[in-house]
């Protein structure tokens, strides 16, 4: 059987190392300003943050079904048996359940894996779900994988701005005024489904600590016996910062953190529509072997 993984741009994996892997990327749509826009067919990440700066309205959308449906349709025409498709976590969007619905009518060869996730611990999903195709796992078996191992994962963020997250219904405009006057930086956290609250501290820099040090408690309760087996990732993600901030927050993870490897992603442009310039985060997550 020949297994295709096929994810969406959610999971943050740049369109050239999906091709190299062999990995399938469904392209997430947005809009600026009313207009139906595309990451790198006619956006590009320093387009799409000028916009911001300029006070644009941004919005996301799911992909059309004619768009999942096509794709999954030229998969099957080119030789794969069966497709396993990972979007990101339906907690976040309805794209997982629509995809669901579009795969009843392809008799089981497309399976849709709800893991309850996104960014850079999705990525690692994907790449976990090409480890257990080429095992010899078949598509309906890689799916109950990843969803049986879906909250084996915890992503902690700080953003910038809460302006972003006012839009979106995410806090009310009250909380977002009193949040910019006190300079608070809230750190959110999804450990599976939706993005919860996790704390507010004064400045981004307490709350890159409280980040780190969150991590680390997950590594001492939750995740102690995925990390003594060495299946265990850490992964580092942002939107829009300069060359030093970056450079600073990996090495302050890094630090905290020494001799492992440690991804760094830039957060996908319809994740950042919702969070907006300014974000750090860093993330842990089983990883398969």
């Amino acid at each position: 059987m020949r297994t295709a993984i096929m994810t969406d741009e959610n999971s943050g994996i740049p369109m050239e190392e999906a091709a190299e892997r062999g990995i399938f990327m469904m392209k997430m749509p947005f809009f600026i300003n009313g207009e139906l826009r595309f990451h790198g067919k006619d956006m590009t990440f320093e387009q799409f943050y000028r916009f911001l700066d300029e006070g644009a309205e941004v919005s996301t959308s799911q992909p059309s079904p004619g768009d999942v449906i096509d794709m999954w349709n030229k998969i099957l025409e080119d030789g794969y048996d069966e497709i396993v498709y990972i979007p990101m976590s339906s907690g976040l969007s309805e794209s997982c359940n629509s995809a669901k619905v579009f795969a009843e009518e392809f008799d089981g060869k497309v399976q849709v894996a709800d893991n309850h996730r996104i960014s850079i611990t999705m990525e690692q999903s994907v790449y976990d779900a090409a480890i257990y195709a080429a095992q010899g796992m078949s598509a309906k078996e890689v799916k109950e994988r990843l969803e049986k191992e879906a909250y084996d994962a915890s992503i902690y963020i700080a953003v910038d701005t809460l302006s972003y997250l006012k839009k979106g219904g995410r806090v009310t405009a009250a909380a977002a005024a009193i949040g910019t006057v006190l300079n608070l930086k809230p750190v959110l956290t999804i450990q599976g489904e939706k993005l919860d609250a996790y704390a507010k501290e004064r400045g981004m820099k307490k709350a890159r600590h409280v980040m780190i040090d969150a991590i680390k408690k997950d590594l001492k309760k939750r995740f102690t016996e995925l990390d003594e087996k060495g299946e265990f990732k850490l992964a580092i993600a942002y939107s829009s910062v300069d060359d030093e901030t970056l450079q600073s927050w990996v090495d302050e993870v890094k630090e905290a953190f020494p001799d492992r490897d440690i991804r760094v992603r830039p957060l996908s442009l319809s994740i950042a529509c919702h969070i907006g310039p300014g974000a750090l985060a860093v993330a842990g997550c089983r990883m398969a072997k």
